[in-house]
């Protein structure tokens, strides 16, 4: 009689049924968990890392591992390679108990939050409790049975925990489920407990057989297809507001199809960037609070938005300031109903991105926007444009502006080129001014905007770009406050030869909440990087850090190339992005800003409250702007 099982321990079952799994999206297939970080402690070495340095030495492309130097920071790469992937693809990501299980954390929440899917494996303490309580193990006396893991439960899209060795089948099942709906995806998270890790356990083979994961690409229903179109034909100036779901469709080519059958314009969130090239005639750019002013001049006078694939939030609205005629209607094309209903949308469609646009291009077939309407969004995206150029011109400045340097960055990039961001002032800069030339050029973590993303969300870039045999390169760009929360994975990247392009810009402090803390009355108070001054009793001093980031990125073992101030700043920034480029190995290169050159204009407003009481004149000041800023906020789009 054949066998029928396997005789295993639990943490081997899992691995090796993760490595089983494929994604298929269309004709596309490709393995769903392509590999494994882990950093390892006591929780998880005789488990999970058992597990994967049996693999390695038996049968070592089943599952790859991959070292990583801080547990946040192995979600980040499993984001970043996901976004490559077009959410096909991810990576797990295996950490000890206690600190290095809470570590995960927040890139739990930044998954979730950017609807990306990444696949946790948080160690527990023992299940059977035999020795409790053990090295890094939370203890409260109203649960005994609870520990540090339960903090994943609201950041998750999953969550279970196998307590016995029986539960690994349909817990690992359900997980894939998640992980692979593009409705429900997410941070999904198993947690181990150390013990249960080691068991054995004889595992059936159908369990450890090839599994395939397609991909729920649902059509338009036939009635709120109907509604949106009626919506859309009577539109006098109608208006696509294009987000991350677009992308993770492939529907970039039926989204041109249609906007140029029809003349419909297109605003971009964050995530949207990349959904038309720059220079298309009907991409305005950004909309929102950090958009462009020819997106949101348009979107000002819209009578019909049109959202695909958008979270709608408060950045991509103006936090609901940004739609302003009377009669605004929004049509709501998501995949998942939760956003398709976002602000009270009375015509939510709940489907496929791509498949929805191919509908609405057979639907409205023969439409088109007005000639009026046509040279309204011309004019806008002109200006815009001559706006933008205005911004990149070379200044001669010492320290030259932040929009310079995206300028130089942009000139001595190549179209394939892919520029990663995260948080900061870059975010909203590059969302108005970055030229974006290909689908997967734009990665600008902007949902969980999250400090010390930039660095390991790139190198998961990368990873993802590699793994698809494309070599092209991945340009970091991170200010000198969000380098400091997060650089480690350099090491990472020089350990494994894996090529980035990292550009340092110092300003000395925050920029971005420095010019927020001057816009709510708290002029600057804790934004810049200074040496403290005991009489003031605060940071507020001219005497900046003596910090050399050059010199720390040097010591990980990459290239450095230090631009130094002066009016030849952006000449040489460009000459050093060539030699990097030019380059197989990673390289940091450094240059200084001034962050008070700010990008134009864009008329965007992003609410955050102001204090209603204050004896600083500056608040008081900050108070009525906001108040008046306000009155434009509408409490529901729909």
């Amino acid at each position: 009689m054949a066998q029928s099982t396997k005789r295993m321990t639990v943490s081997q079952a899992l691995v090796e049924f993760l490595a089983r799994q494929w994604t298929v999206d269309g004709d596309i297939r490709e393995r769903t968990i392509p590999g494994m970080f882990g950093i390892f402690g006591h929780g998880n070495v005789a488990g999970i890392g058992q597990a994967l340095k049996q693999f390695n030495a038996e049968q070592p492309d089943l599952m790859p591992y991959h070292q990583a130097r801080n547990e946040q920071a192995m979600v980040h790469q499993s984001v970043g390679y996901a976004r490559m992937h077009r959410r096909r693809g991810t990576f797990a990501s295996a950490a000890s108990v206690g600190p290095g299980a809470t570590n995960l954390l927040t890139g739990a929440a930044l998954a979730t939050t950017n609807r990306m899917p990444a696949l946790l494996l948080p160690s527990d303490t023992f299940a059977t409790r035999v020795a409790d309580p053990v090295l890094q193990q939370l203890e409260q006396p109203w649960d005994t049975g609870l520990t540090v893991n339960d903090a994943f439960r609201p950041l998750s899209k999953f969550f279970d925990r196998v307590q016995r060795p029986e539960q690994l089948y349909s817990i690992a099942l359900a997980a894939m489920r998640v992980l692979t709906d593009p409705a429900e995806t997410g941070a999904v998270t198993i947690a181990l407990p150390e013990d249960v890790q080691a068991e054995v356990i004889d595992v059936p083979l159908e369990f450890l057989q090839e599994r395939e994961w397609h991909l729920r690409r649902p059509l338009p229903e036939a009635g709120p297809l109907a509604r949106a179109v009626a919506a859309i034909r009577a539109a006098k100036q109608p208006l696509i507001v294009a987000g991350g779901g677009v992308l993770y469709s492939g529907a970039e080519q039926q989204l041109r199809a249609l906007v140029e059958a029809t003349g419909i314009p297109v605003g971009t969130s964050q995530a949207g960037g990349g959904v038309l090239g720059w220079d298309h005639p009907q991409n305005l750019g950004g909309i929102g609070a950090t958009g462009t002013l020819a997106a949101n001049r348009v979107a000002a006078e819209a009578d019909v938005v049109i959202g695909i694939g958008t979270r709608y939030s408060d950045f991509t609205t103006a936090s609901r300031t940004a739609f302003q005629h009377p009669d605004v209607v929004f049509v709501s094309i998501n995949v998942a109903s939760f956003d398709a209903h976002k602000h009270g949308s009375q015509l939510p469609v709940v489907a496929d991105a791509r498949e929805t646009l191919v509908a609405l291009a057979r639907e409205l077939d023969g439409h088109r926007v007005s000639p009026e309407f046509a040279a309204r969004v011309a004019r806008e995206k002109a200006e815009w444009d001559a706006a933008v150029d205005a911004a990149f011109a070379p200044s001669g400045l010492p320290l030259p502006g932040q929009p310079e340097i995206i300028g130089a960055v942009q000139e001595a990039s190549a179209p394939e080129d892919v520029i990663v961001q995260a948080a900061g002032s870059l975010p909203g800069d590059l969302h108005k001014l970055w030229r974006v030339r290909d689908p997967l050029g734009y990665h600008v973590e902007y949902a969980y905007s999250c400090m010390g993303y930039e660095i390991a969300g790139g190198l998961g870039a990368k990873r993802g770009l590699l793994a698809d045999g494309d070599d092209r390169d991945v340009i970091v760009m991170v200010g000198d406050g969000s380098y400091l929360m997060l650089n480690s994975e350099l090491v990472t990247a020089v350990a494994e030869g894996i090529k980035l392009i990292v550009i340092l810009i110092q300003n000395h402090g925050f920029a971005s909440i420095g010019h927020l803390s001057e816009t709510v009355g708290s002029e600057r108070f804790g934004t810049w990087y200074r040496e403290y001054d005991p009489d003031a009793r605060n940071f507020q001093g001219e005497k900046t850090l003596p910090v050399d980031l050059a010199m720390n990125a040097r010591s990980y073992g990459l290239d450095v190339i230090e631009v130094a101030p002066g009016p030849m700043a952006v000449v040489e920034l460009k000459a050093a992005i060539a030699q990097a480029k030019a380059s197989d190995r990673s390289t940091f290169i450094h240059i200084n800003s001034d962050p008070l050159i700010y990008a134009p204009d864009g008329a965007g407003w992003w609410d955050v409250p102001v204090a209603g009481v204050s004896t600083l004149d500056s608040t008081q000041r900050a108070r009525e702007e906001y108040v008046s800023q306000r009155a434009a906020q509408r409490p529901l789009l729909g």
